[in-house]
């Protein structure tokens, strides 16, 4: 029997056999999958074929990381009550708000103003 080529859309890419589905897979755990499997290609070894086979499961972890911050950007703005923006910027807004009440009127000085 003759044995049938493989191409990488045929299946799991060979990197990938054995591996838990990115979708399984806490943040820090695809993470520092994620980071093992850059540091690999970066370093050029391996074939063409294991090559495509990890970047394909890269992108897989890249996409779960995502999914991770995504999902935690909105368990913090749930928390806040809906408000979005960076922490303190409601406060950062209320002091400019206050040193404008407070500030002597153009072309005036303090004494003027009393």
């Amino acid at each position: 029997m003759a044995r049938r080529e493989t191409t990488p859309t045929d299946g799991p890419a060979d990197g990938a056999v054995g591996l838990p589905d990115p979708a399984t897979l806490g943040y820090e755990q695809a993470r520092d999958e994620l980071a093992a499997i850059v540091g690999r290609l970066e370093s050029g070894a391996g074939t063409l074929e294991e090559s495509l086979a990890l970047w394909e499961r890269g992108e897989a972890l890249a996409a779960r990381c995502q999914e991770w911050l995504d999902g935690a950007r909105e368990r913090l703005t749930a928390a806040r009550g809906g408000r979005t923006g960076a922490p303190g910027a409601q406060q950062t807004q209320g002091t400019q708000d206050d040193d404008a009440r407070t500030a002597p009127a153009a072309g005036t000085t303090e004494e003027e103003d009393r």
